[in-house]
């Protein structure tokens, strides 16, 4: 009899991930696709123009940790100068925000 709480908890717990992952994929479509490209790669007009990097580069993401994503997608990014490279994505929470890190990870083969 035990074994049904436990099977109904795996379950539940399953769900809550795999719509957490949804709405990783659907916060990347949302915020980070017009830039950044449907797969991280930076195939795009905006990307092409600001110069961004293949995230779904193993070499690539070796030189940003999980926390350097967070920062990037909270506060936004600067060059050397000051320059903005990329803007602070408003309206995600920080669980949104945390939730995108393993996403960015999963762009690498």
């Amino acid at each position: 009899m035990k074994t049904i709480p436990r099977l109904l908890l795996l379950a539940a717990a399953t769900t809550a991930l795999s719509l957490h992952g949804a709405d990783a994929a659907a916060s990347w479509k949302q915020s980070c696709a017009k830039c950044h490209g449907p797969d991280g790669k930076g195939d795009t007009k905006m990307g092409h123009k600001l110069g961004i990097l293949d995230l779904s580069d193993p070499k690539v993401q070796a030189k940003f940790t999980d926390d350097d994503v967070f920062k990037a997608v909270k506060l936004g990014r600067t060059d050397a100068s000051g320059k903005t490279t990329m803007k602070a994505i408003e309206g995600l929470s920080d669980d949104d925000i945390k939730a995108l890190v393993p996403f960015v990870r999963s762009l690498k083969p």
